[in-house]
């Protein structure tokens, strides 16, 4: 069972209360641990600005760039955070959402 839920994101869902709270956006740069952002800040310190917007439950990055587990891939997420940040939009929005939605269905792993 966890299995199914992690393959397809399901095990996400709870975080729709956040965002019903109003502490986390549908879509926005994923939420990182203080640890990781500071390692992030020796890098590159234009990780503030993301602090201009919530954190969100998918995000540009994710579906282009996956889950990091490296400081190679913590920046390049970055990269495309920052895209996103530059370029919103509700059409971007909705392109993501839509891309989320079909990764979501057909168990595609980030």
């Amino acid at each position: 069972m966890g299995r199914f839920l992690r393959a397809h994101h399901l095990d996400e869902l709870p975080q729709l209360w956040n965002v019903f709270c109003g502490d986390m956006a549908f879509i926005g740069p994923r939420p990182e641990r203080k640890f990781y952002i500071d390692q992030i800040l020796e890098h590159d310190m234009r990780y503030v600005y993301l602090y201009q917007i919530r954190p969100g439950v998918t995000s540009y990055a994710t579906l282009y760039n996956g889950y990091t587990d490296t400081m190679e891939k913590m920046l390049r997420r970055l990269e495309y955070d920052l895209y996103y940040l530059g370029h919103r939009s509700w059409w971007l929005d909705f392109k993501v959402l839509a891309n989320t939605f079909g990764s979501i269905v057909f168990g595609k792993k980030f």
